[in-house]
């Protein structure tokens, strides 16, 4: 658990948002940043997922303002959908968290997907551990919700809440193939709409099958209900909470290999390079996958 004590020391917003910049855009000296980090094993990053419209950004909005009355020091990394055809991303995150976006204590940074599929990528996981070096107590990740690819927070948070909604009766069917695995705890949000007890209750079976118990939260974001509860055991000491630690760093060692591995590929190249090879009537996919990997052997 943040120890809210340290909380008292300063933290640069503005040295803290350039540093990322250099990461983010591997310019100069972003190497070095990283391996000189000095690694902050009790600041918790906290994933927060789900599908689209499940009120999410509501509900990271919400839980700023439980965990500033704290006093605790909480930075958001907001992850926005990038578009696989102008590869640009919304950012538009912050808005919905304008509430905070001056407050001294919260910093809230947008990061387009880069096209991965589970709405993470490499860089993800350099800038939230940039933001655990810089001083903060908690460290916010809202990832887009696209489906099982979902699951790849597991991989980066120390707790992952996975949020759904009363109407999303058929994604019980997902969770049993994915999210029931990587989840800690779930949230029902929008909680005053019709079913969502029963949604609820369904819920609370399914993990009670489990070795380990899941607790499930029903909130009303929108109305800053049952947000104390969710903060209350975001805050719990983590020996009272599932640990996945050689998990989260093995899967974060291997998200880090396949982007050194990857470098140099992206998918604005690719496009070019296919659009200039769909021109011959002889195209063949898998023969421009092998060409291709030849090249960058090259």
């Amino acid at each position: 658990m943040a120890n809210n004590n340290e909380s008292i020391k300063l933290i640069n917003f503005k040295v803290v948002a350039r540093t990322l910049t250099i990461v983010e855009n591997d310019l100069d000296g972003a190497e070095q940043i990283l391996r000189d980090l000095e690694f902050k094993k009790d600041v918790p990053v906290i994933g927060i997922t789900g599908p689209p419209g499940a009120g999410k950004s509501t509900l990271v909005n919400d839980l700023l303002g439980e965990l500033t009355s704290k006093n605790y020091k909480v930075a958001v990394l907001a992850i926005d959908p990038t578009s696989p055809f102008n590869f640009g991303s919304l950012l538009g995150d912050r808005i919905r968290m304008a509430g905070h976006y001056n407050h001294p204590e919260v910093f809230i940074r947008s990061l387009a997907t880069r096209g991965s599929l589970g709405g993470l990528s490499a860089k993800t996981i350099e800038m939230t551990d940039v933001l655990r070096a810089s001083g903060f107590d908690y460290v916010l990740v809202e990832t887009v919700g696209v489906g099982q690819s979902e699951i790849e927070i597991a991989g980066l948070a120390d707790i992952t809440l996975v949020v759904l909604v009363p109407e999303g009766g058929d994604e019980i069917q997902n969770i049993k193939s994915g999210l029931m695995e990587i989840a800690d705890a779930f949230i029902v949000n929008k909680a005053d709409r019709e079913g969502a007890a029963l949604f609820a209750n369904n819920l609370k079976k399914m993990v009670q099958q489990k070795d380990v118990l899941i607790p499930v939260f029903k909130t009303i974001a929108s109305q800053n209900n049952g947000i104390k509860e969710i903060v209350d055991y975001i805050t719990l000491p983590p020996e009272s909470k599932n640990s996945h630690r050689e998990l989260l760093f093995a899967e974060k060692a291997y998200q880090l290999i396949r982007q050194k591995r990857m470098e140099g590929i992206n998918k604005a190249m690719l496009l070019k390079s296919i659009k200039a090879s769909l021109a011959d009537p002889d195209f063949n996919l898998y023969d421009f996958v092998a060409k291709t990997l030849i090249e960058l052997k090259n």
